[in-house]
């Protein structure tokens, strides 16, 4: 493996399932308008940050995220479907309180993280990050120094546990809609940067 390699890994902007609590999942549900200005602040946040390559769900509100940051820009985007957020099979479309109603004795039912999560005839996490790292497998040698990720919660706690190996055990991240976290990437494992940065929305 080359030089470590920075992953500026960026959430989609909302959507109207977001807003109402819904799991969205494969779902491919468009950005709102509150969304699009989300994406319109990370793409002002980020004006000044070199990016060499760019990587995005192929899910509409990833891509349009992605599509609004590198506008006017000449790095080309690839998308890709193993970046996509977890399948929630029975669960998408409901909101959590459906869910644990619906089916209060499965595993993952009464729990609120993604680690936990065991929808009905979807993806566990374990199955995420086996995508997730089948992607990051084919990035090496990791010869690009910034590369854009525009994903969703779960793919990128799934890429955050992949990078940071046993030490994600120990930590309680998130990441926000629109949010923007750095994690540094080499042969020595990851280290983060800066975590779940959101101040460029206070300022849309």
């Amino acid at each position: 493996m080359g030089q470590p390699v920075e992953l500026l890994l960026v959430r989609h902007g909302l959507t109207a399932w977001n807003s109402s609590g819904r799991f969205q999942g494969r779902s491919d549900i468009p950005l709102s308008p509150d969304g699009l200005a989300q994406a319109r602040a990370v793409a002002a946040a980020l004006s000044d940050v070199p990016i060499d390559a760019a990587f995005s769900s192929d899910l509409a509100r990833a891509a349009s995220t992605a599509t609004t940051i590198l506008s006017g820009r000449s790095v080309p985007l690839v998308f890709d479907a193993r970046l996509r957020e977890f399948d929630f099979g029975a669960w998408e479309g409901m909101t959590w309180a459906e869910i644990t109603a619906a089916y209060p004795g499965e595993s993952g039912a009464q729990l609120t993280s993604a680690r936990d999560y065991q929808p009905r005839d979807g993806e566990n996490f374990s199955d995420v990050r086996r995508r997730v790292r089948s992607w990051l497998d084919e990035l090496a040698p990791y010869d690009r120094r910034r590369i854009l990720v525009v994903a969703h919660a779960g793919t990128l706690h799934a890429l955050a546990a992949e990078l940071l190996g046993e030490h994600f055990h120990t930590l309680a991240l998130r990441f926000s809609h629109a949010s923007i976290s750095r994690i540094e990437y080499s042969s020595r494992g990851g280290q983060i940067l800066t975590l779940d940065e959101t101040a460029h929305l206070s300022t849309r």
